[in-house]
């Protein structure tokens, strides 16, 4: 699995408490810009398609195509990581991004809604980096703070990813006067943000948090049989149950955020309401997913990472219900956007920190990797159903189902918290 391990590398407990700071400054300054370039993109991929393809149903494969390009480029950025630190793995992740949003230019200047879903999968890269982006916040964290300092990378988000889509109507003009059709300008404007995000990285992410938590657990570097991502991650979480817990709440809460996110901006679209209002409706959305992962990291570490987890379901089944019965009341749709982020920040802080405390940190990034990979498959399926919910029966109808699922999900939670 990884080669011979090595004796442990001693540093003054001052130095790695400095080293640290500074990684968590450059992961926020790099998930400030990649949360723009994100925010940005997904704030009208939906409303595109939907315009290029005249179909409802096909417009939810927007969410499902970024969805699923986070999905695939999970091991591939799980693996990067495994062998040559987090600065590898999260690089790649941003040059996919980058040249996703080149296709997607592209292909509106075309206006061909299958290349644009080709170009969002690639762009999907951008969220597989903000999600390796949180787990390289941990390699480095004190026993017992993991939860806090992950939430606080999460937080960095905040900025980005809130003002991403209000910043999508002022790049589209820009776009069309530098004589880009239609739409295609805050995809331009995407690509610059993870190309920032990118060089952040490459640049001041030194040293490598996961290579130097390696030499100070006396964990080797990953050789050849470190390649086998995926077998090293299900052997893990088969001995794992804390982690299998963990990985599930994450997965649901991610299905149960997409789901409904995805189909919100469609379902104002057609209500009548201004590209304004829609930005403002998910950058309060997004707000809530970001913005209070401090006090959710606090909250984990001092009363555990499973009460947080049920928290989360909680508020994801209130959401679900405010959104299901919002009819075309726009001031409740937000209301449960809003809720629905802050839900989803329970499941993947308290979520991702138990995963990563569960795990010695030799499987780390496979189990991580693998981690990402499941919740964003199941939040690719979670847009496909939905896109079909919402164009066969309604947007009321897909509150209901979202809000089974998680009702489900917090009871087998609740059944199993004890075992294991």
């Amino acid at each position: 699995m990884t080669s011979t391990p090595t004796k442990p590398a001693v540093f003054p407990p001052d130095r790695i408490q400095s080293i640290q700071r500074r990684t968590l400054g450059v992961l926020s300054a790099a998930q400030i810009m990649g949360g723009v370039g994100v925010a940005v993109g997904l704030a009208l991929s939906s409303v595109v398609v939907d315009e290029l393809s005249g179909s409802t149903v096909i417009s939810g494969f927007a969410g499902t195509a970024t969805t699923l390009g986070a999905a695939l480029l999970a091991l591939p950025t799980a693996k990067a990581s495994g062998r040559g630190g987090r600065r590898a793995g999260l690089t790649l992740a941003y040059v996919a991004a980058l040249t996703g949003c080149a296709i997607s230019v592209t292909a509106i200047s075309l206006r061909t809604w299958p290349l644009l879903l080709a170009g969002l999968v690639l762009v999907g890269g951008g969220s597989a980096g903000g999600l390796a982006a949180r787990y390289s916040a941990t390699d480095l964290a004190p026993k017992g703070r993991s939860a806090r300092h992950l939430s606080l990378v999460v937080w960095a988000s905040t900025i980005g990813s809130v003002a991403g889509p209000n910043l999508a109507e002022p790049a589209d003009r820009i776009g069309i006067r530098l004589g880009l059709v239609d739409k295609a300008g805050p995809f331009a404007f995407a690509a610059l943000a993870f190309a920032l995000a990118m060089v952040i990285v490459l640049a001041l992410l030194r040293p490598d948090p996961l290579r130097l938590a390696r030499r100070l657990d006396g964990a080797a570097e990953a050789g050849p049989a470190g390649n086998r991502t995926v077998s090293t991650a299900w052997h893990t979480l088969r001995t794992t149950p804390a982690a299998r817990r963990a990985l599930v709440m994450i997965a649901v809460s991610h299905t149960a955020m997409v789901s409904v996110m995805s189909m919100t901006p469609v379902k104002l679209h057609h209500d009548g309401s201004a590209l304004d209002v829609i930005g403002l409706v998910i950058s309060l959305h997004i707000a809530g997913m970001y913005m209070m992962s401090p006090l959710v990291g606090w909250l984990a570490d001092r009363a555990g990472k499973v009460p947080v987890l049920v928290l989360g379901m909680g508020l994801l089944l209130l959401a679900a219900t405010l959104a299901g019965t919002a009819g075309h009341r726009v001031g409740q749709v937000t209301a449960a956007l809003f809720l629905l982020g802050l839900g989803w920040s329970c499941g993947l802080v308290a979520g991702s920190a138990l995963v990563t405390e569960s795990v010695p940190i030799e499987r780390r990034p496979a189990v991580q990797g693998l981690s990402d990979l499941i919740m964003n498959v199941c939040g690719a399926t979670g847009t496909i159903v939905a896109g079909a919910i919402v164009g066969v029966l309604s947007y009321g109808f897909l509150g209901l189902v979202v809000g089974v699922m998680v009702a489900l999900a917090a009871l087998w939670l609740l059944a199993t918290r004890t075992r294991g």
